[in-house]
């Protein structure tokens, strides 16, 4: 049987109100009397319920972990971070799927539902307008590798996502490369667009180089390969910013199915430098997103809304680096 509030309150020898004001945050209570009343709470074994402070708090510590691309292996190190990390602050994260959701009220619905007392929005394919409904909502939100803006209506927290573009196109160029292609992730998705346009700007100051692009439906495997095999088909690229890791992962795949080798017959680079871009058999060549800063920066945020709902909104942006691996080709050995 599960210790009551009752039993603790006589161990300690204080009221049932004085034990639930000794776990009530805020609450007014001597240092004598909590003290007396944690002493009794170990003895006995006993944990406070929750959700049942929550109705005296008006606050339930709960953090809606907003997502919708759970087929990316990149977000089992995402939602890692962000659970452990709103763990170690002492609150509760709810993760919610919303994968094939298209309408933001029905998200603000689903999160009234369970009183939480903020929203994380972490991806770079949902369109802002879902953390602005919960904002407009009246929920502390953080965008966490959202868009960036100059004057943000939410709080974002990421990386210029067109200056990534820049980095890989000139990293292509510098290489040698005169045929350069970009393969990006769904077109709708922010983040695609902003490395396009990163990308394609950079490309436009060579006009001597062939460029093309073209679009996977997903961040996603399958969507790299089968994008990947349909390139080969019309004459591909000799090297191709893929805009992603797990979709470089799966044009890589489809380049060996063709019988071609990476980097001597297609250069690839990705975005994110995910753990598994770093295993023997892929080496790949990629652009690392310091995704354990943005977290903890997410966090942070969050957690002064908490205590100051009308925070103004930031930008918050964090530098990139290209990670050298085995998916180009070396750098040109200049003679002398």
């Amino acid at each position: 049987m599960a210790v009551t509030l009752k039993e603790v309150a006589e161990r300690a020898g204080v009221s049932r109100s004085a034990v639930s004001r000794a776990f009530t945050e805020g609450a007014s209570v001597s240092v004598k009397t909590r003290r007396k009343v944690a002493k009794a709470a170990a003895e006995l074994g006993y944990s406070p319920n929750l959700f049942a402070s929550s109705l005296t708090t008006r606050r339930t510590k709960l953090i809606g972990l907003v997502s919708n691309n759970f087929h990316n292996p990149i977000f089992l190190q995402v939602f890692d971070l962000f659970t452990r990390g709103l763990q170690d602050r002492g609150l509760r994260p709810l993760l919610v799927n919303l994968t094939d959701e298209t309408d933001p009220e029905n998200s603000v619905r689903m999160l009234r539902q369970y009183s939480v007392d903020g929203v994380i929005v972490a991806s770079s394919t949902l369109p802002p307008a879902f953390a602005h409904a919960f904002r407009h909502a009246g929920m502390p939100v953080v965008h966490s590798f959202g868009r960036y803006s100059s004057a943000p209506a939410v709080h974002v927290v990421g990386i210029d996502n067109r200056y990534c573009g820049k980095m890989a196109a000139d990293l292509l160029v510098a290489r040698g490369y005169r045929r350069i292609g970009f393969m990006g992730g769904p077109e709708s998705a922010t983040s695609t667009q902003d490395r396009f346009a990163g990308f394609i700007a950079a490309m436009q100051a060579h006009p001597d180089i062939a460029v093309s692009h073209s679009y996977a439906a997903a961040y996603s495997f399958d969507a790299g390969r089968q994008e990947m095999t349909r390139l080969i088909r019309e004459a591909p690229a000799e090297a191709y910013f893929c805009g992603d890791d797990v979709l470089s992962i799966g044009a890589l795949s489809a380049i060996q199915s063709a019988g071609l080798s990476v980097p001597d017959d297609i250069g690839i680079i990705g975005l994110n430098d995910m753990e598994m871009a770093r295993w023997e058999n892929i080496n790949l060549t990629t652009i690392h997103q310091p995704i354990r800063q943005i977290i903890t920066s997410s966090i942070e945020l969050i957690v002064a809304m908490l205590e100051e709902p009308d925070r103004y909104p930031e930008s918050r942006l964090f530098p990139c680096r290209i990670v050298e691996r085995g998916t180009l080709r070396p750098p040109a050995v200049r003679a002398g």
